[in-house]
Order: C-alpha cells, then sequence, then structure tokens
C-alpha cells in the first residue's frame, strides 16, 4: 500500500488523479490522507469524486471512504478492462480531466475502449476541450497513447450539461520524447466561443488579439454554440513545426471582455518570446505520460508547482528520474526518464 499525502506540494486535486492513473497502470493500492486540506473546500469535491467513480468502473476497485468532503482515500485496484464506459461528473466539474485520469490506465489494455463524458467542458481550472483535441493528445501520441475525441454539447461553468465521446486505442511502443525546439511558428489563430451571450463580446475580444498579437481579421473566428448555460471561451492556437499549443480564457461576470482577451494574449506573448516548446500548462500533464512510456525531455517555461507536486506523486509508484534545469529567466528543460524502460516493449512495471 502507497501512502500519500495530498496536502505535499501544490495539495490539489492534481494529486489525486495521478494517484488513480498511476495505481491502475501499475496494480499498486495507495490510500491518499489529507485530500486538498488547505484548499477553502477541503477534501473530494464532485469532479474528484467522478474521477474516483470512473476509475473504479473501469477496473473493480475496492474503494473507501469515497465521498464529498472526504480527505482520506483508500484505492485497491484490479486489472483494467477495455470496453464501453459512461461518466457523469454531475456538475460542472471537468470531464477533460476526468479523461486524462482513465486515458492511460485504459491505453495500456489490449482492445479498444469508448467513454462517454457528461459535465463540464470549459471550465477555469481545467483544461478545455480543444486544447485537449489539438495540443494534449496529438503531443502524447508521440508518446504511444492514441485516442480522439468529439464534443457533442458545449459545458460551460457554473451549468456544465456537456457531452464528449472520446475514443482510446492499445499503447503501441514509441521513442522517448526529445522536444527542445518548437520550430518555426506557421499558423496562428484566435477563436472566441459564445453560449447564450451577446455576439459584440466575442468582437472586442478579437478585437484585442488582433491588435496584441498581430493576427488579420482570417486568423479570427467566432462559434456560436448551444449549451445549458451561458458562457464565453477564448482560445488562441499556436502552430509550429514540432507542436502546437491553445491558451484559454474565460468570460465571467463583472470581467470585461477586454480584459478576458488581454490575459490571453499575455500568456501566447510569454510564450513566444521564451522560445520553449511547451507552455507551462502542457509541461504539467505530459509527466504522467512520459513516466509510463520511453520517458523524454522538453523545454518549457518556469515549471509550476503543480508540475513538481505531479513529478513527485509519479516517483512514489514509478522509478523515475526527474531533472528540471534552469537556462534563463524564462527558458528551462524538464527531463523525465524511466530508469529501466526500453523503447520497444511496456515499461515492466505494467506487466503485472
Amino acid at each position: 500500500m502507497i501512502e500519500i499525502d495530498g496536502s505535499m506540494g501544490e495539495g490539489g486535486g492534481q494529486i489525486v488523479r495521478t494517484a488513480l492513473a498511476l495505481s491502475m497502470c501499475t496494480g499498486a493500492a495507495v490510500t491518499l490522507r489529507n485530500i486538498r486540506a488547505r484548499r477553502s473546500k477541503p477534501g473530494l469535491r464532485a469532479q474528484h469524486l467522478a474521477a474516483v467513480r470512473a476509475a473504479t468502473t473501469i477496473c473493480a476497485a475496492n474503494t473507501s471512504a469515497a465521498a464529498i468532503g472526504s480527505d482520506r482515500l483508500t484505492f485497491e485496484p484490479r486489472p483494467v478492462q477495455p470496453g464501453r464506459y459512461e461518466v457523469d461528473v454531475g456538475t460542472a466539474g471537468s470531464v477533460m480531466l476526468v479523461l486524462q485520469t482513465i486515458l492511460p490506465p485504459l491505453s495500456l489494455c489490449a482492445g479498444s475502449s469508448e467513454v462517454l463524458l457528461r459535465g463540464g467542458t470549459h471550465n477555469p481550472r481545467a483544461p478545455t476541450f480543444e486544447f485537449i483535441r489539438d495540443a494534449y493528445l496529438p503531443l502524447v501520441r508521440h508518446l504511444g497513447f492514441d485516442a480522439q475525441i468529439a464534443i457533442d454539447r458545449y459545458g460551460f461553468y457554473p451549468r456544465g450539461g456537456g457531452l464528449v465521446r472520446a475514443r482510446i486505442d492499445p499503447w503501441t511502443p514509441r521513442p522517448a520524447l526529445e522536444l527542445l525546439v518548437r520550430g518555426a511558428v506557421s499558423a496562428r489563430s484566435a477563436n472566441v466561443l459564445i453560449a447564450g451571450l451577446p455576439e459584440h463580446i466575442a468582437q472586442r475580444e478579437l478585437g484585442v488579439l488582433r491588435d496584441r498579437l498581430g493576427l488579420s481579421g482570417d486568423d479570427c473566428s467566432t462559434s456560436v454554440v448551444t449549451a445549458h448555460g451561458a458562457g464565453n471561451a477564448v482560445h488562441v492556437r499556436i502552430d509550429c513545426t514540432e507542436i502546437t499549443t491553445v491558451f484559454a480564457g474565460f468570460g465571467s461576470r463583472g470581467v470585461p471582455a477586454e480584459q478576458v482577451a488581454d490575459h490571453v494574449a499575455h500568456d501566447v506573448e510569454n510564450y513566444l518570446n521564451a522560445n520553449v516548446a511547451v507552455d507551462s500548462q502542457l509541461a504539467d500533464q505530459l509527466l504522467v505520460p512520459l513516466a509510463l512510456a520511453a520517458g523524454g525531455q522538453f523545454s518549457t517555461l518556469r515549471p509550476s508547482a503543480h508540475t513538481g507536486t505531479n513529478a513527485a506523486v509519479i516517483r512514489e509508484f514509478l522509478p523515475v528520474d526527474y531533472e528540471p534545469r534552469e537556462l534563463a529567466d524564462e527558458r528551462w528543460t524538464i527531463a523525465l526518464r524511466p530508469r529501466a524502460t526500453l523503447p520497444d516493449r511496456p515499461p515492466p512495471e505494467l506487466r503485472r
């Protein structure tokens, strides 16, 4: 039984999701204590509990203390089974975070799986559908994890009600990832999602992005979508020779549209000026696939607290070396390499 203090490092829900994913992948039981202890609402919330229930379903795990508000969880997995699954978060909690929890273990099955996810698709504290589709999944495909997603209905915070379909195919061996340069920028584009709100909001946001990032009218678009509640999400996509990166921002009551777009433009400018391959959000989410596959290294911005905490949880389950190295003020490299893994076969920890 692996024991993890859920208040360590950044102390957020990512500790729960990473522990669940790696418990299923390695077969190691885990107990988490002090879950989200420093948060204003500590313990498991609905979206964390949805990840627990999804994990429990795909591997018939034994669990204890899996309830809203619980600050302790024990999870004892059995072998993961491929199949057709449905997950309902029940709130606007992120279905994309739930997907990231179950994708690695389902990928390591011999057969394909289909998953239907209901809940939030665009949540300010989670990756958006577009980020997962256009940035995360293409990158982890280089590590052998192959999945496709489609959106049937949008779910904005705080109403939720989104619907996403995912297909997850078996993992295939790939060489270690070497992503130190992003290559030339081949395209830049901006899109604003609007549901139940005046379209002038989107035009004001796009006006800021055109001015700040030098985008043309052809590079900008508005998508009016149907959702259970009102919503506004801003995306900027940067296509480079070696990687695609997606930045997101969210409109909220009382915040001017110009301010929302300005924050997104600021993140894009920091990324472009640092001349790194991987942005901070993607760097954090790349670690689990790296650890399970052949490992590798990439250049990125200064690692966030999330990234360091995620690495600490991974090292509780897998024998990996995590090496962040500063090259300049805002330019770093991160290397994460399994100590006894060959690129042409599944990691030995996964052969039960």
